[in-house]
């Protein structure tokens, strides 16, 4: 399972607030790329984000990501829960931050990842440390390298290019 950080992984941090107090949030394809990726090497995904945030529920929703939980400054209980529904423990599960509020969650993982603008302590804890910055592409970085690991990179780029060619 990789699960993720949302402001400062799956974006750059940023939010825009209109007057009228709407949020806007600017996320990448990329990402969503990483998502189907994950999917078809059947990797569980869910998001524990400390900010909530609508955006941030609509492209989950719009990826089909399930375990969502968006406001959730302590992010142990979210991870407690999700290892209990899938029945994991901490050897099974990746996950990717940027910020202190991650690290609890992190210290627990097998493969805590990290991504360039994160903070100088996440990155002392972690054993993978992406290339893109976070908003940039990161989450579907921290995909590929996964699957690079596991060997599996030729088997799930050949299960993308029959699922694109059956469009």
């Amino acid at each position: 399972m990789l699960i993720s950080d949302v402001d400062g992984v799956w974006t750059d941090g940023s939010f825009y607030k209109g007057t009228d107090g709407q949020e806007f949030k600017k996320f990448t394809v990329l990402d969503g790329a990483g998502v189907a990726m994950a999917r078809a090497a059947g990797l569980k995904i869910a998001l524990i984000s400390g900010r909530y945030s609508q955006a941030t529920e609509y492209r989950a929703k719009e990826l089909k990501i399930d375990d969502v939980y968006n406001g959730s400054l302590n992010k142990i209980p979210a991870y407690e829960e999700i290892k209990m529904k899938y029945s994991l423990n901490d050897s099974n599960i990746a996950y990717i931050g940027d910020d202190i509020i991650d690290l609890p969650v992190m210290e627990k993982v097998a493969i805590p990842i990290a991504v360039p603008n994160a903070s100088m302590t996440v990155k002392d804890v972690a054993v993978h440390l992406t290339k893109l910055s976070g908003g940039d592409g990161a989450f579907r970085e921290a995909v590929e390298w996964i699957l690079e690991k596991q060997g599996r990179t030729a088997e799930i780029l050949s299960i993308m290019r029959a699922e694109v060619q059956n469009i």
